[in-house]
């Protein structure tokens, strides 16, 4: 097992122990609120399922208050108070950068039964100091009061579980200890369990999916708020939205009961389903703005493709993203919850991923023509079905496995499932099998390190031009359109994930993956002991793949104008001799060198011919592309 905080060989010094990150990394056993261990690890009857995680969650946030108090310190006297009403179980301090007042600090506390946390709920008072709308909810503050000296000695029984809970690690607090791992595979091990969303923040998610049901539950008593997204799927870091499916009517597929002669009556509805959306989630997002404690910065966004409501809740620090109807968002987010499962290496390998493909800027968190995050996931999964020995089955092997286990328990108890529609068919048919969970176990034994180089490998290969990427399959297929990526959806096989990437961006992917793979050859864990003094820290692995070494890349940025540079920026900062075509900047790779060279010799060329014209031209956009490399040049000429 890892252990980060020893002396390494490398650096010849010893890694300061950071107190809440050495918690972070110790291991722990398969609990019911703890992570869970690699399923490669551990027997089937330890995971837990999707809808196994969803409900023990639910019921953390029925069993929990969240109190907003002056500072850490004040959590004695808090305990002291609230175990009047219960047992209180565990306890979480977090802060929320606050304006010139200074920042709130909050503590949330957990109960041991639902029926504890009512009570001290219910024995809240409404404060004439603070006027407004006299809403009960499980947001609450701790006023002053009387302290007798006893309390003030006295330690509570059990303490804060967490301090500044939800801070996440600093960038160089983390490249120290990246640096002072024993290989690249540690490294990405401490990636994942540093950024990861941590326990703190799934319960303050949960809480906000609480308070949005309840607050609807008095008029819609069969609504149901459902998570998706990277809160529950397994690869969300700290930070990271919530996105919300609400659902009105949950139990609406469900058989009228006939054993009652009384039948509400119903409001008629808008026959146009999209109207009709839109209509309730105005109405919905009037109610959070007017209504719901710590809820502002409600933005409606109705004209989407999903129409969505968008809000900001500043007792939690949390945006959160509203829709209605869209059941397809929660099965995604069980398909790769589920593949997470299925080993050990998918959520760090994938987190790597993501992280470097922030780091080089692929990523931005605007919508726009540029890769996401979600299809970076289903590229990541993609790669680990293709492998010679997969690491994870295509998902119609999944389909198989779980009819053939379905066949041997046919005393199985039956599933709940909501929503209608072919999504909703198609999820039924093997995620909502328990057994799936241990019907597939891999006898691939890379490495991370080994799976990350053999990520950026085979994507530097990969024909984007011709073939399309199908999870369903664990192949490719002919492309059905011209679209520059296109990568199956799973769900909704006639729509293309990655349909908003455009041609500029996938050859920046193509370019970064490639340039990814030099960078871990020539920043390998051997390149660090080759230091002219035994004390310095070169970057290495992780840190050298994620770092600010632009000048040593080469990305389609220098070619195409759109992304940033002009074509004669190359030539006002890169001095060229044309006698010798060698150029002030040190390339390692030949071959890229006389490629640059070459373009900016034709580049000067043709605007040479260009300077010494002397009549109005009309302007078009050719393109040179470049041998070997995939990248195009596009240049403004002009002709006569």
């Amino acid at each position: 097992m890892l252990h980060i905080w020893r002396t390494t060989t490398r650096s010849k010094r010893t890694v300061p122990e950071f107190g809440h990150i050495r918690r972070i990394l110790e291991p722990s056993p398969c609990r019911q609120f703890r992570t869970p261990c690699p399923v490669r690890y551990c027997s089937a009857n330890n995971v837990r399922t999707f809808d196994t995680m969803l409900s023990a969650r639910r019921a953390e946030a029925r069993r929990s208050i969240l109190v907003q108090v002056s500072s850490e310190r004040s959590y004695n006297e808090l305990y002291h108070y609230c175990s009047q009403f219960g047992t209180i179980e565990s306890s979480h301090h977090y802060r929320v950068e606050g304006d010139a007042d200074g920042d709130c600090h909050y503590i949330l506390l957990e109960f041991g039964s639902t029926a504890q946390a009512n009570t001290a709920m219910q024995s809240g008072v409404f404060s004439t100091e603070r006027p407004g709308v006299r809403a009960r909810s499980i947001f609450m503050w701790f006023r002053t009061g009387p302290k007798p000296k006893l309390i003030a000695r006295e330690e509570p029984k059990r303490p804060l579980s967490l301090v500044a809970g939800t801070n996440a690690i600093e960038e160089t607090e983390l490249n120290s200890l990246l640096s002072s791992a024993e290989s690249i595979d540690d490294q990405i091990t401490i990636l994942h369990r540093l950024t990861k969303l941590n326990d703190l923040g799934k319960r303050l998610r949960f809480l906000a999916v609480r308070q949005l049901e309840s607050s609807l539950q008095g008029m819609f008593p069969q609504a149901v708020a459902h998570p998706f997204g990277s809160s529950v799927n397994g690869y969300g870091r700290m930070g990271c939205d919530l996105d919300v499916i609400l659902d009105l009517d949950s139990r609406s597929g469900e058989p009228p009961d006939r054993n009652s002669r009384l039948v509400y009556h119903t409001k008629a509805t808008n026959p146009n389903e999209r109207t009709q959306v839109q209509r309730q989630l105005e109405s919905i997002g009037d109610v959070l703005q007017l209504f719901l404690p710590g809820v502002n910065s409600v933005r409606r966004i109705l004209k989407a493709r999903v129409p969505i409501v968008k809000y900001h809740h500043e007792h939690l620090d949390l945006e959160i993203d509203l829709t209605m109807n869209n059941t397809a968002g929660v099965y995604m987010s069980e398909l790769l919850y589920l593949f997470g499962q299925l080993d050990g290496r998918v959520r760090p390998l994938t987190f790597c991923v993501r992280r470097w493909a922030q780091s080089v800027g692929l990523t931005n968190q605007t919508p726009g023509y540029w890769i996401t995050n979600f299809s970076l996931t289903m590229l990541v999964m993609y790669f680990l079905q293709q492998l010679a020995r997969p690491i994870l089955p295509s998902i119609n092997r999944l389909i198989q496995l779980s009819t053939a286990s379905s066949q041997q328990h046919l005393n199985s108890p039956p599933v709940t499932r909501f929503g209608e529609g072919g999504e909703a068919e198609w999820a039924y048919t093997f995620l909502k099998n328990p057994s799936i969970y241990g019907s597939f176990r891999s006898e691939n034994e890379a490495t991370l390190e080994q799976l990350l180089v053999e990520f950026f490998e085979f994507y530097s290969q990969f024909d984007f031009n011709q073939r399309a990427i199908s999870l369903n399959l664990g192949s490719t297929i002919l492309k059905p359109d011209h679209s520059p990526m296109y990568i199956v959806n799973p769900l909704e096989t006639v729509l293309n994930v990655s349909k908003n990437v455009n041609l500029e961006e996938t050859e920046l992917f193509r370019m970064q993956v490639r340039n990814a793979v030099w960078l871990l050859e020539a920043h390998g864990k051997e390149s660090g002991n080759t230091t002219a003094s035994p004390s310095a820290t070169e970057p290495w692995g992780l840190v050298s793949l994620f770092g600010p070494k632009q000048q040593q890349r080469i990305t389609p940025q220098m070619f195409f104008t759109k992304r940033m540079l002009n074509v004669k920026d190359i030539f006002d900062e890169v001095p060229v001799d044309q006698d010798t075509l060698t150029t002030t900047t040190q390339y390692r790779n030949t071959a890229v060198k006389n490629q640059i060279a070459a373009i900016q010799r034709a580049a000067k060329t043709e605007i040479q011919k260009l300077s010494t014209g002397g009549s109005r031209v009309e302007a078009r956009t050719t393109s040179t592309s470049l041998e070997g490399t995939g990248v195009k040049l596009k240049r403004n000429t002009k002709r006569r």
